[in-house]
């Protein structure tokens, strides 16, 4: 599932708060993003057509609830990226990120001590 940037950013209330109504997520984006109550509106409805969210009525208003995770959001959209630019290939992404994109040196070091931990594992299992 594609999540375009206005998508990320309702899933990202609707996420931070378990459930969430069109005028919570106007709220919450509104300061930022300008939109309308009609283009929350709209932006909720295409993520119920995706399946991402749920809808739900509470008296008069209808209430949206996540039915995708982040986690899966997340690897969906790694996914898509890696297709596209990276032929697919995870470690030309990490090499981007450390060679060009000047990955901190505090990130490297935590990306050094995870590989070793992942090593460790497959040297545990039979």
């Amino acid at each position: 599932m594609k999540l375009s940037d206005a998508e990320w950013a309702v899933m990202g209330v609707v996420w931070r708060r378990g459930e969430a109504s069109a005028r919570d997520v106007l709220d919450e984006t509104e300061a930022e993003t300008g939109w309308a109550y009609t283009t929350v509106k709209t932006l909720l409805a295409r993520l119920v057509e995706k399946g991402a969210l749920s809808e739900h009525k509470r008296a008069n208003t209808s209430i949206y609830g996540p039915l995708v995770t982040r986690k899966r959001a997340r690897r969906e959209a790694l996914r898509s990226l890696l297709d596209r630019a990276f032929d697919g290939a995870f470690g030309s992404l990490v090499q981007h990120m450390i060679k060009d994109e000047k990955l901190p040196k505090r990130d490297r070091a935590r990306l050094a001590e995870m590989l070793a931990e992942l090593d460790a594992e497959g040297v545990k299992k039979p």
